[in-house]
């Protein structure tokens, strides 16, 4: 049926609201991915160090990610990773514009030295330092053009070990084999692709040579050499470690035997955050609870399931005003009860499939309005009646009054159910006579 019976029906949402309403999801959505899925994005690149604690765990090794939210007991720590994703220490990064300053983008995320070199004056620690750009994490392709420059790998290392004359050494063929004596006596060989060196004054290489050593063990700045946890193990190139270069020659092995050597029984923290979460159990006191406690049910993974649960929130406020809001004006104006009784009516048949008596109730309606145009309020009541009406069109319109009876016999006659477009059909004929009807008047 058309709806055309139901003139007050209520409206759809406006197109402003469905927008401003899609703008919102967005922005949420926006939100949520940034905060839980793009650290996620870089662990699982092929720059990223998920394979790692993946492989270490697959052998008995004690690793996990960390990403901030807790305090670590620091005696538990065997050895402490730190991925470096900033060539810029302490510095800023500039947000790309563009997809192409994104792919050729040197720094994933900001990082402070300070927090670096306090961690690793706390625990034994193994610094990684950057090699590519985004552009090999967001292409898959481990390209030199991708590689970060070699000035800012100079600045990051003598930033981190204090030694000024520190600066980083590139391979000239595309593959460099390293030595390694495993714990075990075999004879291991790492390779990387387009390996990236360094040299330093403050170094030892384990992996390398002095001049061109892919791992060394280094003096941190400020510290004295009977300090205990003066030390930290400075890797130039993540390609030994990282998804990417862990499949090539015997780097996984070579990794396994090397980490495990050096934490020991403890647990190995592939450490992500930016912030020092070790905790001195002999110095700080122990708390039960803490806020970080009540915080990390606001972090991945539960994040998504309250950002989810805000959506739909937002969604049943959103459809409940909509639904139940004010009460529209043009329903307190009088007459109004009548209106909605007969729209609740013609919904009620609509519903139920009477297409037949819904168009018998749209022809008497429509008589009454006619009637109520060609004779004002006063007589309406008296012609709105099928046969007063048909009287006084026999009358005054002789030759439209057969026509206007046969189209309401035909209306008397229709079925319960019967198609749109015949019920269309026969309130087409009954409008075309009703107005011939009102104009010749």
């Amino acid at each position: 049926m058309s709806d055309a019976t139901q003139p007050d029906t209520p409206k759809a949402p406006r197109l402003e609201t469905m927008i401003i309403a899609l703008v919102g999801v967005i922005v949420l959505g926006a939100i949520w991915y940034v905060m839980t899925q793009q650290q996620q994005s870089l662990r699982r690149s092929p720059s990223g160090l998920d394979g790692l604690q993946v492989w270490l765990a697959a052998n008995d090794v004690s690793a996990q990610n960390f990403t901030g939210g807790w305090l670590i007991d620091e005696t538990t720590v065997g050895l402490l990773v730190l991925p470096v994703y900033d060539t810029g220490l302490d510095q800023e990064r500039a947000r790309p514009t563009s997809p192409e300053e994104l792919i050729f983008q040197q720094d994933e995320y900001d990082l402070a030295s300070s927090v670096i070199l306090k961690k690793a004056s706390r625990v034994p620690a193994l610094i990684v330092l950057p090699k590519w750009r985004s552009g090999m994490r967001l292409t898959g392709l481990a390209h030199p053009v991708l590689g970060v420059r070699p000035e800012r790998i100079s600045a990051t290392l003598r930033k981190l070990t204090g030694d000024s004359s520190a600066s980083p050494v590139r391979a000239r063929v595309p593959f460099t084999d390293f030595d390694y004596d495993a714990g075990n006596g075999d004879r291991l060989t790492a390779r990387i692709y387009a390996a990236q060196m360094f040299r330093s004054e403050r170094c030892t290489p384990i992996i390398g040579r002095d001049n061109a050593m892919l791992l060394g063990e280094c003096r941190l700045d400020g510290t004295g050499e009977d300090d205990p946890n003066s030390r930290v193990l400075v890797l130039s190139d993540p390609d030994l470690l990282d998804n990417h270069g862990l499949r090539l020659g015997d780097n996984a092995r070579i990794a396994l035997d090397f980490l495990r050597s050096r934490a020991g029984e403890a647990n190995i923290v592939i450490d992500y955050s930016r912030d020092v979460w070790l905790r001195d159990p002999y110095v700080e006191p122990r708390r039960e609870r803490t806020w970080d406690d009540l915080a990390r049910f606001f972090g991945p993974p539960f994040l998504a399931l309250w950002a989810g649960g805000g959506l739909l929130l937002a969604l049943f406020l959103w459809r409940s005003a909509l639904r139940y809001g004010p009460i529209r004006p043009e329903l307190n104006t009088p007459g109004a009860g009548k209106d909605i009784a007969v729209q609740a009516r013609a919904r009620l048949l609509r519903l139920s499939g009477q297409d037949g008596p819904l168009v018998r109730e749209y022809a008497a309606a429509r008589l009454a309005a006619t009637a109520s145009a060609l004779f004002g309020p006063a007589h309406a009541r008296h012609y709105s009646g099928e046969p007063a009406f048909l009287e006084y069109t026999e009358r005054r319109h002789p030759a439209l009054s057969p026509r206007l009876r046969s189209v309401l016999d035909g209306i008397h006659k229709l079925p319960a159910r019967l198609s749109a477009s015949e019920a269309i059909h026969h309130i087409d004929q009954l409008e075309q006579v009703l107005e011939q009807i009102t104009h010749d008047a």
